[in-house]
């Protein structure tokens, strides 16, 4: 499932779909099925503002349709959250999407693949945290005994 997370979308099928989506959009004519392939591409691009974009545009179809297809939406709503270290609101999504379809096995996998991301980011970041208070003992170590020295 990690593998989800970390795929990114080839830049053809990001232009051809853009294309399809920009074409509508003059027209004011979008199809939900042009507007899902663009979010769609774009939840997974690597640029985290394509991602946003995504997420917007698969909000508003989620907010404006009613049927079966708000599955997908859900589960590309987590996924893009996910990439972008937004791992609340993809655990809320995913929350959504069992509450619909509780035996959901992608669902629940992603669901595991998010908190352990949650887990290990939270780790890097009290490792990163630890390291900073080190190192500014060391600094302040190091001015002590500088000024002793001067003395």
């Amino acid at each position: 499932m990690e593998e989800v997370l970390d795929e990114v979308v080839s830049s053809e099928d990001l232009k051809k779909f853009e294309r399809e989506y920009h074409e509508q959009l003059y027209k004011s004519q979008v199809t939900t099925s042009a507007q899902f392939n663009y979010a769609w591409c774009l939840v997974r691009s690597k640029y985290p503002a394509d991602i946003r974009k995504g997420i917007l545009l698969l909000e508003d179809l989620y907010q404006d349709n009613q049927g079966d297809e708000r599955r997908d939406y859900l589960y590309y709503l987590a996924i893009g959250n996910a990439r972008i270290k937004e791992y609340s609101k993809a655990l809320n999504y995913v929350r959504s999407f069992l509450n619909l379809e509780p035996a959901n096995a992608q669902v629940q996998a992603l669901e595991a693949t998010i908190k352990k991301r949650m887990e290990k980011e939270g780790l890097m970041g009290m490792a990163l945290a630890g390291t900073a208070v080190l190192a500014m003992g060391g600094l302040v170590a190091l001015g002590v005994a500088l000024a002793k020295g001067k003395s």
